[in-house]
């Protein structure tokens, strides 16, 4: 299967379960916030290999962990242009609200999977 359609059935695959994961009400909130950063890096690391599939996994993935943690320590700004982002659905979704130490390890080991996942498809898409 080629690399670009194996990172597309990638996203396709992780967008529902992300959100699923992250909104649903049957999985504790810790569970949901853990395993939804997860996804969403991985999410993140398939669609910027997607637009460029030349480039490293390893740096992609470096890049997207880095990227997460800026709009991380972008929550404890509330400027008025931020603010405004934040209030519709995919500026919340991107930005977030709350600046959570708590939120990084996910993040970690959200890029490691992906960079493992990535990986092997790209192996896998060359035979």
């Amino acid at each position: 299967m080629p690399y670009r359609i194996a990172l597309l059935l990638t996203i396709v695959f992780i967008v529902p379960l992300g959100y699923f994961v992250r909104f649903s009400s049957i999985f504790p909130d810790w569970f949901s916030d853990i395993f939804g950063s997860i996804a969403y890096q991985i999410l993140f690391i398939a669609l910027v290999q997607f637009c460029f599939p030349k480039w490293s996994i390893a740096k992609t993935a470096i890049g997207v962990f880095l990227f997460s943690c800026v709009i991380e320590f972008l929550q404890l700004w509330k400027l008025p242009f931020l603010q405004a982002i934040r209030a519709t659905l995919p500026g919340r979704l991107i930005l977030g609200n709350t600046f959570l130490w708590s939120d990084f390890p996910p993040y970690a080991v959200g890029n490691l999977a992906g960079w493992f996942l990535i990986r092997k498809l790209r192996k896998l898409s060359r035979g």
